[in-house]
């Protein structure tokens, strides 16, 4: 059990501050995460990485020379905000282009693909390389579809090492894609992790089993084997790893073996199977290069380990065995850098800007817009819908961990409650100021995008986003309105999000609401009546996904698990709209026809 904390929700952003208090050789704080605390050469290639927090040393600890330029982390095993990935990126970038490198999870593919778009527009070229190293979590012919685990590790080190020898950005991203191409990983677990506060753990593995295929959120594994022995399990990963040998690999080649803890096994019940390991693959016919035992990416206090493989060229190979000096990963005679200039406190210039309509999230605007009596009427309306979903995200937020630990990470209730009390105190604040409906809205979508982090907080930065822009600043919106905004907001979940109907996710019951909505309004229902009835359907639509089986997400490699159990996205979205029923009911704007 993870056992010391403040308060909970405090616990991702105390560690880091307690991080960079204990590590500023190396690195300093920037708004969303660490960069480097030394001086890069212009024109370098600054390569960030990033993920949820609960992984350490991934991913600040492995920021510094001959490692990534910058880290962006979110809460604890929620992707970073597109804000956050964004404002690491800029404090990095030096001239030469961003390498944005991370595992392959549907959240921080939503937010670093956002961030990747708003630097292409400031003119700051940037690639993307998703690490895909778990065997388990997709089989062969789906390589693009597994996620990634401490095989992070060495497409982080090569793209860093790729950078610092004055590769420009097209050279550094093939270079990493070639170094993940050429790795795999497996995990394994004897118990599951706890977040903290967290009276349970994520998953429980029953007495003398194991979990196989496990990842590093939280999620259980793949399928259950008997608790072997040492020896046992050097055999197991071993052969699961020596099954999906890379195409361009042969028995003879040079392989790096990288053991990693994740979270309480002992570094000498590592060892011991280590010893094992090595055994095996020299007996396979493979020759040993620089081998990594200890903790590279963990997941809190989960018992249990993983083993990568990787099968550098040459021309990795090189890189692999040049210097690094990070806080938690130090190889060669690295170099002391020279310090950064000092860092200056962030100005208005260095927030988002305004963002194209295919990016995940609304930003606000330097300018408010000029809102007439009618819409600040409507915006005391939306600013009681804040709140009324606040309310419910905190009397839900256990059941929504909860359900979301039984095939995914367990942070769905965590990540909620951080994105709907972000989005109420921006829109009670912007309210306050004599905003709009659509600016109060508008404000309250950044703050859920950014705070909640996650594929959550983007979507429903998203929804809220395409919804405010329906309800504008210079009129009291009519049904009709209200109705389009659900349905652009829609669009743009599916869109993102990539899922469909049928998916297990959130769109299934997202979709139905929109389409009695738009079908009630047209009927020339009231508002609150026909968002009573809509609140309705999709209630119902988020029980039934209780049948489905996971397509998208987390979930999917763990798709008979979640059988019988609802989507938490669908069922909180599902808690959400039900309220918001209430809210309407009660005000003179949700009563009017139009």
């Amino acid at each position: 059990m993870t056992r010391l904390w403040n308060d909970p929700a405090d616990f991702a952003d105390e560690a880091t501050a307690g991080f960079v208090a204990a590590n500023g050789r190396y690195v300093r704080a920037v708004a969303g995460g660490v960069v480097r605390n030394s001086a890069s050469p212009t024109g370098e290639v600054a390569v960030v990485i990033g993920g949820g927090s609960g992984h350490y040393p991934a991913f600040a600890g492995l920021v510094g020379t001959g490692l990534a330029h910058g880290a962006a982390m979110g809460n604890l095993f929620a992707s970073p905000s597109a804000q956050q990935v964004l404002s690491v990126a800029k404090a990095a970038e030096n001239g030469g282009g961003v390498l944005l490198t991370y595992g392959n999870y549907a959240g921080d593919v939503l937010n670093f693909g956002a961030a990747q778009e708003q630097l292409r527009t400031r003119g700051i070229r940037c690639e993307t390389v998703t690490v895909t190293d778990d065997v388990m979590s997709a089989p062969r012919g789906s390589e693009h579809q597994r996620r990634g685990i401490a095989g992070d590790l060495v497409v982080f080190r090569i793209a860093a090492a790729a950078a610092g020898t004055g590769h420009d950005l097209d050279v550094v991203a093939h270079l990493a894609r070639r170094a993940n191409a050429r790795t795999r990983s497996v995990g394994v677990a004897f118990s599951g992790c706890a977040l903290p506060g967290a009276d349970t753990a994520l998953f429980d593995v029953p007495e003398g089993r194991m979990a196989v295929g496990l990842g590093i959120h939280g999620e259980p594994g793949i399928a259950e084997a008997p608790m072997p022995s040492a020896d046992e399990l050097a055999g197991l990963l071993v052969t699961h790893l020596l099954q999906e040998l890379p195409d361009a690999v042969g028995r003879g080649s040079t392989v790096v073996p990288i053991l990693n803890g994740l979270g309480s096994l002992k570094y000498e019940e590592l060892f011991v199977v280590y010893r094992r390991i090595d055994e095996l693959l020299r007996e396979a016919g493979f020759g040993i290069n620089d081998p990594h035992v200890g903790e590279y990416c963990t997941s809190f206090d989960m018992a249990g380990c993983s083993l990568t493989l990787f099968w550098p060229d040459d021309e990795l190979a090189r890189l692999w065995d040049s210097p690094a000096d990070a806080a938690a990963y130090r190889k060669g005679a690295s170099i002391r850098a020279a310090a950064a200039p000092a860092s200056v406190a962030p100005t208005a210039d260095d927030q988002p800007e305004e963002q194209p309509a295919t990016t995940v999230a609304a930003t606000t605007t330097t300018e408010p817009a000029i809102a007439d009596e009618l819409s600040r009427a409507a915006a005391v309306t939306v600013r009681a819908a804040l709140d009324a979903i606040a309310t419910t995200v905190d009397a839900h937020v256990d059941e929504l961990g909860r359900l979301d630990a039984i095939a995914g990470d367990g942070d769905h209730g965590i990540g909620m409650q951080r994105g709907a009390h972000a989005a109420l105190a921006a829109g009670a604040a912007s309210a306050a100021s004599g905003a709009g409906a659509g600016t109060v809205l508008e404000q309250a979508a950044d703050a859920w995008s950014d705070k909640a982090g996650g594929t959550s907080g983007a979507l429903w930065g998203v929804m809220l986003a395409r919804l405010a822009v329906a309800l504008g600043d210079t009129r009291l919106p009519c049904p009709r309105d209200v109705a389009a905004g659900v349905a652009a907001a829609t669009a743009g979940v599916m869109s993102y999000g990539k899922a469909a109907l049928g998916d297990k996710t959130m769109v299934d019951a997202l979709e139905p609401f929109s389409a009695e909505l738009t079908s009630a309004v047209d009927e020339g229902r009231t508002l609150a009546a026909a968002w009573r009835s809509a609140a309705e359907v999709a209630t119902t639509a988020a029980a039934s996904t209780a049948d489905l089986l996971p397509r998208k997400g987390r979930a999917r490699p763990h798709g008979e698990k979640s059988l019988g159990v609802p989507d938490p996205g669908a069922h909180s979205f599902a808690l959400i709209v039900s309220a918001v029923a209430g809210v309407l009911e009660s005000s003179d704007e949700g009563n009017h026809h139009g």
